[in-house]
């Protein structure tokens, strides 16, 4: 097992960069204001037949309309929704959101297989 401790976007890169072997599986629960960036790198981790699970994609909702990017939970809200967009037009993508709603309240998760 290789534990890898620091900002996401780089460690990803690093692994982009070393060469390593693809992912079957990729579970992205980060920072939500670089989701977008996360789904990008994953693609490009992955192989056809991975599968990228994103967490948080709900947010009770609020992703319905863009978020106040002066905020903390507006620029959430937009990288969830930037998330949403990478999945939904990338041509290497199959995606779907589902909506969860339990004692945490109402949100959801986004799946993808890699073509």
């Amino acid at each position: 097992m290789d534990i890898r401790i620091g900002p996401a976007l780089d460690t990803l890169d690093a692994l982009l960069a070393e060469g390593r072997e693809p992912f079957d599986m990729i579970f992205i629960d980060a920072d939500k204001e670089n989701n977008g960036h996360y789904i990008e790198l994953a693609i490009a981790l992955g192989r056809p037949g991975t599968v990228i699970v994103v967490d948080n994609v709900v947010r009770e909702g609020a992703v319905l309309q863009a978020g106040d990017p002066l905020s903390e939970a507006g620029r959430m809200i937009n990288g969830v929704r930037q998330g949403i967009d990478v999945l939904g037009s990338n041509p290497r993508l199959d995606a779907t959101a589902l909506q969860t709603v339990g004692s945490k309240g109402w949100d959801g998760l986004a799946l993808a297989l890699i073509r």
